[in-house]
């Protein structure tokens, strides 16, 4: 049997979850109830973990929305998605230190090195202030006190009385594919993400991000963040496929992907450059296809087919190196049960 490896599902705070992609569906748009129930059918699915996304300009404010779905959950880890361009590290040690309470220690956590709303810092600042902000987190975490003097935050101060439920930092998770993201990630990530792309560019970039870890005395684990639409055939997955860009128009799919505050990233372009570099069908290697990135930013392709197609494709992944999976659907409640019924049984699965 393959190696375990962690399957996450993805509560779509941020505005992110449609029938057809690109028609705003008020059904669909993120609350607390929607997301709420993405929540609680991942958990009764099966699946090991959830991420909470954050946007500042979509959706509701994933902090608040971890600690509240935190009491309504029992087994299910939350992925809490953290803005480091909003956040003063020594407060933001003292939410993750109470929401992982709440939890019972189910808590880790998805550093996003953003920008401040309304201000704007150029890739090398802002990494290395997600790269400080990462540092300070863990030895706070880790119950040590700080004496910071950075670039971006200069302070001494002791650790937060309350700790996780473990004394520990939780399991940081990070991804980006630019230069300055790969060194932020070597220097302080648990779980470095990736986007969808052909299996031998994954294979490159772990082995770049491998050794960029070792030259810090780190290592790294590696997850993938996919969405997958999986059914009975191969026909009718790659017809569901096609029916969610049936209303879909260019300009309206080019509007969406710039209104996305990662737009111009390194990893966005690359999403592009492997929907150019598909077949006239969208697909990019077998059973990936890149339709998805025509009407988001970010993670843009999905795993088609039947399940036993699906479930050989995650395992080509695993036997790469791959330990934890972030999976979506559209929409995210059909497409969760679709999987957690074909698939999920099949894979040897259970929290990092």
């Amino acid at each position: 049997m393959t190696a375990g490896c962690e399957v996450a599902w993805f509560s779509a705070l941020c505005d992110d979850d449609y029938e057809f992609l690109g028609v705003p569906d008020p059904r669909l748009q993120s609350s607390f109830e929607h997301c709420r129930d993405l929540v609680l059918q991942a958990e009764s699915g099966g699946f090991d973990n959830i991420l909470l996304p954050s946007g500042y300009q979509l959706g509701i404010d994933t902090t608040a929305f971890a600690s509240a779905v935190a009491t309504l959950t029992r087994r299910i880890r939350l992925l809490m998605a953290v803005r480091m361009g909003e956040s003063w590290p020594p407060q933001l040690a003292r939410q993750i230190a109470t929401i992982d309470r709440i939890s019972g220690g189910r808590l880790a956590v998805n550093i996003i090195s953003s920008d401040l709303p309304g201000e704007s810092l150029a890739s090398g600042p802002r990494y290395q202030r997600t790269i400080e902000a990462m540092a300070i987190l863990r030895d706070l975490l880790n119950g040590k006190p700080v004496d910071h003097d950075g670039d971006f935050w200069k302070f001494k101060v002791d650790p937060p009385r309350i700790t996780t439920v473990s004394g520990r930092a939780p399991l940081f998770y990070f991804g980006g594919l630019s230069e300055d993201a790969r060194e932020a990630a070597a220097a302080g990530a648990d779980v470095y993400l990736m986007w969808p792309d052909r299996l031998d560019a994954v294979r490159e970039t772990m082995a770049d991000l491998k050794a960029r870890a070792a030259r810090r005395g780190r290592s790294l684990r590696f997850g993938y963040r996919v969405h997958v639409v999986v059914r009975e055939t191969e026909e009718e997955a790659r017809a569901a496929a096609d029916r969610l860009l049936s209303r879909l128009d260019d300009a309206t799919g080019a509007a969406i992907r710039a209104k996305s505050l990662d737009s111009q990233s390194v990893g966005v372009r690359r999403q592009a450059e492997l929907r150019e570099q598909s077949a006239g069908d969208g697909y990019v290697e077998d059973n990936l296809w890149t339709g998805i990135g025509r009407a988001r930013s970010g993670c843009g392709a999905a795993i088609v087919g039947d399940p036993d197609q699906v479930l050989a494709k995650l395992q080509a992944y695993q036997r790469e190196g791959i330990e934890a999976f972030i999976l979506s659907g559209y929409p995210h409640a059909a497409e969760a049960d679709l999987f957690a019924r074909h698939v999920l049984p099949r894979l040897n699965h259970g929290p990092l």
